[in-house]
């Protein structure tokens, strides 16, 4: 079984402030595609994985996202670091919030951070040992996705850089940006 680098997508490989609802505003943070081809030359598969409570705000549909996805993919693969796959959970974080009015969007779920549903798919359809994974993001709740799932985790100082304090936990590292990431992961990869 293979290891995965599960990156989390908004303030972690994109430079990105609240919503992201259009395809051409999407900016790769620096280093981004360096990083994730670093993470396959260390024989890893590159994963994100993104929760998007926008489209249950009804601030974007999904053909909108499934765009700004597409550019996502195609900007590292311009920059020949494509990526092995990506998943989101569109779902709201409060059942019962005003915001979320269509029924398909307002429940819990396992596949919202810090669920583990998205790096549990990526492990049944990838044959990935997530034991031997990291998650990367710039968040408490990647950290704690990271925990829940058994994972290590690793908090990258862009985006919220760990400081939404929304879950009190510790990152196995805390890294400048994705590129340094990449280079923590990759130098322990091989020794997991």
């Amino acid at each position: 079984m293979r290891w995965a680098a599960f990156l989390d997508r908004d303030g972690t490989i994109i430079d990105q402030e609240g919503f992201l609802t259009r395809a051409e505003d999407l900016r790769l943070f620096p280093g981004a595609a360096q990083a994730v081809k670093r993470l396959r030359e260390a024989g890893g598969l590159v994963i994100v994985v993104t929760n998007q409570p926008a489209v249950a705000r009804g601030l974007i549909d999904e053909p909108t996202l499934a765009r700004i996805h597409e550019r996502l993919k195609a900007l590292f693969a311009e920059k020949g670091a494509p990526l092995d796959a990506l998943y989101y959970c569109p779902h709201h974080p409060e059942t019962h919030h005003p915001e979320a009015s269509d029924p398909r969007y307002r429940r819990e779920c396992e596949c919202r951070k810090p669920g583990t549903g998205m790096l549990r798919r990526a492990a049944d359809e990838f044959g990935i040992d997530i034991a031997r994974s990291f998650m990367v993001g710039d968040s408490t709740r990647d950290v704690m996705t990271a925990r829940n799932a058994g994972c290590m985790g690793v908090l990258v100082k862009t985006g919220e850089g760990g400081r939404d304090a929304k879950f009190d936990v510790r990152p196995d590292a805390v890294c400048d940006d994705i590129l340094a990431a990449a280079e923590w992961i990759a130098a322990r990869a091989g020794a997991k």
